[in-house]
């Protein structure tokens, strides 16, 4: 590997392990890097997802105070999305190649559509729970009804996460968001975790019997646990106008080059 590869996918590392903790969407930078370095799409995002695990949990550990308290939300969604992750994989394990190049374009560009409703998406939140009067204090509790279909909607999108985890923290905030009234930064801690575990076993199963690139894995593992930091304790001061525009101008690059290397 020439040297400054390593150094641009140590740095991609860095910069989507931050991403991921204050937003979510960070293979949106490192899966295009991965592309434009010549890896084949499915190696990349099998690398990615092993790569960017350590720094999920990095972030989710930086998260720890505001998810005190939670543990029995916490487990009621983490079969949840264990069960999305593996079906996930099994998905990209069994199609053909050419489906996944075929597919992930219109996957980037959901992920960036997502990526640019967010602020929308959160600012309805927000008038939602002023009007409900929520505060920190508040425990989160959902009827009967609400919970089986947040639930449903974790597994679903865990299933994403599995297949390619491009955004799947800003579906889980938006529809916990939606559904839940915990406090955001609890919720974002909460993401954490069940996108961490996403990766940790889409990781694990892609280790065994996918196509990877274990230095590529190493270089961002490293950058990923640097950036989960940074994330969890100077992210949030980050404008987050720069954040989305770099996801989507470096995640319309990569659906635009998949698109070329197809005609």
């Amino acid at each position: 590997m020439i040297w400054w590869h390593a150094v641009l996918i140590v740095t991609a590392g860095v910069w989507a392990g931050m991403i991921n903790t204050v937003v979510g969407s960070g293979t949106l930078v490192t899966f295009p890097v991965l592309v434009a370095l010549g890896y084949p799409p499915v190696t990349a995002t099998t690398s990615n997802a092993i790569g960017l695990a350590p720094g999920s949990v990095s972030g989710a550990i930086g998260y720890r105070h505001e998810l005190r308290g939670h543990g029995r939300v916490l487990l009621s969604f983490l079969p949840a999305s264990v069960l999305g992750a593996l079906v996930g994989t099994i998905l990209l394990l069994s199609l053909p190649a050419d489906a996944f190049e075929t597919i992930v374009p219109v996957l980037i560009v959901l992920a960036l559509v997502l990526v640019l409703v967010q602020p929308k998406v959160s600012a309805w939140v927000t008038r939602r729970r002023q009007r409900a009067g929520v505060d920190d204090a508040d425990g989160g509790s959902m009827t009967a009804k609400s919970a089986a279909g947040l639930v449903t909607l974790v597994f679903l999108i865990g299933i994403y996460g599995g297949y390619f985890t491009a955004a799947q923290g800003v579906m889980l905030m938006a529809v916990m968001g939606i559904l839940m009234t915990l406090p955001l930064q609890t919720l974002n801690g909460i993401k954490n975790v069940l996108s961490a575990a996403v990766n940790i076993v889409a990781g694990t199963v892609y280790a065994f019997v996918a196509p990877i690139s274990w230095p590529v894995v190493a270089l961002l593992a490293v950058g990923s646990v640097v950036g989960g930091q940074l994330g969890a304790k100077i992210g949030r001061k980050l404008p987050p106008r720069v954040l989305r525009g770099v996801i989507v101008v470096v995640g319309a690059a990569a659906a635009v080059q998949l698109v070329v290397q197809q005609l």
